[in-house]
Parts: structure tokens; sequence; C-alpha cells
């Protein structure tokens, strides 16, 4: 089973099953429409001119000489290495194009759909509900929540959608999704709210509404309703072993989706807050291993030098809320933060040494760095206790493994299975930074912190790849 994206390039064939004589029997005794009926036809009624087509469009592109079979030609070889020579017609990929859905974000012709729609085409076109075709400029998109503002000018004011309040909905909400699957424009498809806050893997910024409402291919970028015509979401995936809806669809929510697009129509660019930590999920095991009743909040594993936090939080520090916002989890905090401007000074709730506090800060632009190591180290020293062997930082192990200057440790350079530490997740590689409340800088140190550990499971911090995180080790 995969993750696909919801838009569609035209299909090769298709496949058109007939209703039989008694089946058209059957449809023709259904019983008149209930008043619900008549509400969401009125609905559908209301919003449908909102709703558009998106035709992305990629220009014919020349294509590598090895994927063609130039075998019998003269030349068949040295085309395939180096290409055709000047005035030779190499074979051409024909244009492509592909159909998404959208909506009318602003009267003004500001349009929303998803990135993915849109993403590498040369043209973009706008079909309104009404058939009109216009040319479509791509004022912004954002890959890593998946949506993207276009621009028509049809030379008249339009009618937009109103946006709702994704934070309200609850699970079980009747929905409306309204869209162009498979090339079908206007079709619409209804069902409920079947989970909020979904994480998808599509990225930190990204928060998804889960729907039984069925979407298929071509209704990306497409509006999911609420009972009140307010757009909830923007639909952008579905969970599907074969390609067609199987009562698992994902929408953008909507609050996310305003911020983004108010974003891009402003410079084409979003401007994303950043703290600057490391974060982790609280776990049951961590929580134990900290003394900390409730299994909640991000827990700050590392502080970047000279970021916003820097300073302000530590490591250690579990975010308890953000702006009076309730972080639960590490996925809720990049969503809060990405979501503030550059700038703006911040209220935090955080648990330190096990009291509650509130702290300020201002934050800063978002910017991201990241470092992956491999390992070679010498001067191996065994630990029992944990199940693993150690060995020295040193200057050489530091560069090999892209570990900077403040971090000091010893590394895993084996792994004894199903020992503790291999249990609790660590690695070769990693860099054991501190044990309980002792920094471990040489294997003696290490010894000293199991020996006078007094929690079970340990806390223990580690560096691995340059991010540094906590893991609860169950001592043996």
């Amino acid at each position: 089973m995969s993750i696909r994206k919801s838009s569609l390039l035209f299909p090769r064939t298709s496949n058109w099953i007939g209703v039989g004589a008694l089946g058209a029997a059957m449809l023709a005794t259904t019983a008149l429409p209930s008043m619900a009926d008549e509400a969401l036809a009125d609905l559908v009624e209301t919003v449908s001119p909102s709703v558009v087509t998106i035709i992305a469009e990629q220009t014919a592109t020349p294509v590598q000489g090895q994927e063609f079979d130039f075998e019998g030609h003269p030349f068949g070889e040295f085309f395939k290495r180096f290409g055709g020579p000047e005035g030779f017609n190499m074979p051409q990929r024909g244009p492509s194009q592909g159909l998404g859905s959208g909506f009318v974000l602003d009267e003004a012709g500001y349009i929303v759909t998803n990135h993915h729609v849109v993403d590498n085409a040369s043209t973009v076109t706008v079909r309104l509900s009404d058939d009109r075709t216009f040319d479509a400029e791509i004022v912004g998109t954002d890959p890593l929540t998946d949506i993207a503002v276009l621009k028509i000018d049809a030379g008249e004011n339009l009618q937009a959608v109103d946006m709702g309040d994704s934070d309200v909905i609850r699970v079980g909400e009747d929905v409306v999704a309204i869209g162009n699957p498979f090339g079908l424009s206007s079709t619409v498809t209804t069902g409920i709210v079947s989970a909020k806050g979904r994480n998808i893997s599509e990225g930190p910024y990204a928060e998804f509404i889960q729907t039984d409402a069925a979407i298929n291919k071509g209704n990306s970028g497409g509006p999911l309703f609420n009972m009140e015509g307010e757009v909830i979401g923007v639909n952008s995936a579905i969970y599907s072993p074969s390609g067609g809806s199987v009562g698992l669809g994902f929408a953008v929510t909507s609050n996310i989706v305003e911020h983004i697009a108010a974003d891009l129509r402003d410079d084409g660019q979003v401007s994303r807050g950043w703290l600057g930590v490391s974060i982790q999920t609280v776990s049951p095991q961590l929580a134990a291993a900290m003394g900390i009743d409730a299994a909640t909040g991000a827990l700050v594993s590392d502080v970047i030098a000279d970021s916003p936090a820097d300073g302000v939080l530590k490591q250690g520090d579990v975010i308890l809320s953000f702006n009076n916002e309730a972080v639960e989890s590490s996925g809720d905090l990049p969503i809060l933060v990405g979501t503030t401007k550059a700038g703006t000074d911040s209220t935090l709730t955080i648990l330190r040494d096990g009291k509650e506090q509130q702290i300020e800060l201002t934050v800063g632009q978002h910017q991201s760095a990241a470092a992956e190591a491999d390992t070679v180290v010498e001067d191996k020293f065994a630990d029992s206790a944990l199940g693993v062997t150690v060995a020295p930082l040193t200057e050489a192990a530091r560069a090999e493994m892209g570990v900077n200057d403040t971090v000091n440790g010893v590394v895993v350079t084996e792994l004894q299975p199903e020992s503790p530490a291999a249990k609790a997740g660590l690695q070769r590689g990693d860099v054991i930074v501190r044990l309980g409340n002792q920094d471990v800088e040489t294997p003696d140190a290490l010894q000293s912190a199991l020996d006078s550990v007094e929690s079970d499971p340990a806390l223990v911090l580690i560096n691995r790849g340059g991010n540094q995180i906590f893991v609860a080790v169950e001592l043996a």
C-alpha cells in the first residue's frame, strides 16, 4: 500500500460499466429526496461555481539516447554514449498534460491548488465551472505543505469560497468534496471526517484531515467543504493499494492553507518561524526516565548555537505550549512555530527540572541544516552494562563523522544484539554525550555515570549525525 498524490495524467484507456435493466429499474424506484438531500443539493449548487479545473502541461523534452533502441544503427553505440550529432533529430518525449482541481480564493482571480499539480508545468490553464478557460500565472508554491497559488485575469470578479476553521471540526462531521476525478469535472462526493491531525510523512509543516469521501486521481487541489459551505481542507493525497479510492483521503487543513496562501500572495514565498531546536516526542519510557508524570510535550534534545532559542531553552526542557496553544507531541510544535512570522515575540510554557514555567523569545526566520556521518574509530572500550563497545571521540573521528568541536562524548563502535542499548535504539556511530545527570567525555566517565545512575530506565543523550536526541535505556 502507498500514499498517492491524486492528480491525473490522462488515462490511456477507460473502463465503463453499464447498468442492466434490473439495476435501472431499481434506480428508478428511489425515494423522494429528504430535507437533508435538499440542503446538500443547495450547498453544492452554491459553492460549485468556485471550484475550477487545473490543466498543467509540460512541453516535449528530448529523451536520452540510452532510453531508446539504437541497435542496427551504424553509430548506435556512439549515440547511446554521447547523443546524436548536430542536426540529428533525437527522439522526443511528447507533451504531457495533467489534470487537477482548485478553487477561487479571492474574487480578483487568485486560485488555490496543490503544488504537485503544477510542479514542473510549462503552462497552466484554469477552466471555470462555466467552461471558460484562462492562462494562469503561478504566483508561488510551497512543497512542504503541497500548496500552490495561481492567478488568472477573468475580466470580472469571480465567486470566491468561504474559508472555515479546521480547528473546530469534529470527527464524524459530514463533508463534501468537489473536484475533477479522472477528468470528470464538477464531481461531488460526500463522507465524514474520519480523523484529524494526521501526519502522512509529507513533512513537518503539513497537517491533514482524513475523510472517507471518495477522493481519486484528479481531485488534487480541490476543496473539502463542511456543511456550512466553508472550505476546511484542500484534498491532496489518497492511501490506496490500487490507485483508486478506498475511503482513505487526506486534505491539508484550511488553517494551514490560509496562512500559506497569504504568504505566497505577498511575495511568492513562504516565511516560516524558527526556534533553533531539535525536538522529540516524550514517550512513556522517556517520561519515566525523566521523572515526569505525563508523556506529553516536545522534548528539547539540542539547541542550535546563535539561534533564537540559544540561551533561552535548554537541553532537557519539555515544551508544553506555544503562544497558549498546547503542544501534545513533537509534531505539533513545527506547525505552530512555522505559521508564526519571524520577529514575533512568543510565549512558551516549559517543564524544566520538574517545574513548570513560562519563557519569552523572539521567533527567527526558518533555516535548515543537515549532517550525515559514518564512523571509523579505534581504541575500543567494552561496557557490559549497556551492551556497547565505546571509544574516545578523537579529532579524526570528529572529522569523519561530522561532529563539531562543541560535542563531547564517547563513540559507540559495537553493539551487542538484544542488549539494553540495542533495545533502546542506539546505533553504531552514535556519540553518548550524557547518561543521567552526568556528562560522558571518556569511557571511564561512562562507567562512573552507570555506577551512580539512580533511575531505571536511564536517560541517555546521544549525538547522531550532528543531531542530539534523548533515549531511555532500561539497564540490565
